[in-house]
């Protein structure tokens, strides 16, 4: 077995346990998603606007929750991800709530051996290219399921919050901006449950903002935005200040939490 593929095994059966953890946790608020509570964020409703009548591949769905949110918008949507239990839960939060989704369980770089349609809109969301070693696959897919014009948006956690190991509870500054080795970590819960028993053991990858880019723009995307804010939507870090908004941020708002970029295939 090759190293990447023993790396995606790994996190795959740390996501097939967080499901359950998180489907229970206070974070994913699942009872008011099902009465109909939407899950995404200002970013992404802001950047794509009026979505209705469009289609939509959501990469890395998790088990669904803003697939759904977008198909209770009027978007015929596909959502992937390397879970199968998350996927399993995503089919029947959809047979639940009646509504028209499609979910595929794929690791994401092998997406277009999976779905051959092409999308109005490809979007992916928070914590979700760290768990990939190479962008340039990436890009390409996305590449391959856009319809010319069509949009690719993402809004994910900044390079630089992924500089510090935060395992400790004071972050300490221990990965590089760029960094090509995998970086593996081990602990007791996940980000949306800190007193679960469940033991995480995750592979990841750090990757900068060029890196980012370059992976869109090679593969035949114009970048529309790259924009950076010193707050996030989650309160995933340790010791994040909520504030009036909602959002959350640092004590002293030092470095950005998170980016949105949006591209258009050309």
């Amino acid at each position: 077995m090759d190293s990447n593929k023993f790396y995606f095994n790994t996190n795959k059966t740390t996501w097939n346990d967080k499901v359950k953890v998180h489907a229970r946790s206070d974070m994913y608020r699942l009872d008011a998603f099902k009465k109909g509570k939407s899950s995404l964020m200002p970013y992404e409703l802001e950047a794509l606007g009026d979505v209705s009548g469009k289609t939509l591949l959501h990469l890395q769905c998790h088990f669904g929750q803003d697939t759904l949110s977008w198909s209770r918008m009027g978007v015929t949507c596909t959502g992937v991800d390397l879970s199968d239990e998350g996927i399993k839960l995503a089919q029947s939060l959809n047979d639940e709530l009646q509504l028209d989704a499609k979910f595929l369980c794929c690791n994401v770089l092998d997406t277009s051996e999976f779905v051959k349609d092409e999308f109005d809109i490809v979007f992916t969301s928070y914590g979700v290219i760290g768990w990939l070693p190479d962008l340039k696959p990436w890009g390409k897919m996305i590449a391959e399921r856009l319809k010319k014009g069509g949009t690719f948006f993402i809004a994910e956690f900044h390079p630089i919050v992924w500089m510090f190991d935060y395992l400790d509870g004071k972050p300490v500054m221990k990965y590089g901006y760029m960094q090509d080795e995998v970086i593996y970590e081990e602990y007791e819960g996940t980000y949306a449950n800190n007193n679960s028993k469940m033991i995480s053991k995750e592979y990841g990858w750090n990757h900068g903002l060029s890196e980012v880019v370059n992976a869109l723009t090679e593969a035949g995307l114009r970048i529309e935005y790259l924009n950076e804010f010193d707050e996030s939507p989650y309160d995933v870090l340790p010791d994040l200040i909520k504030t009036d908004s909602g959002m959350f941020v640092t004590k002293d708002k030092l470095y950005p939490l998170i980016f949105t970029l949006k591209a258009t295939k050309i």
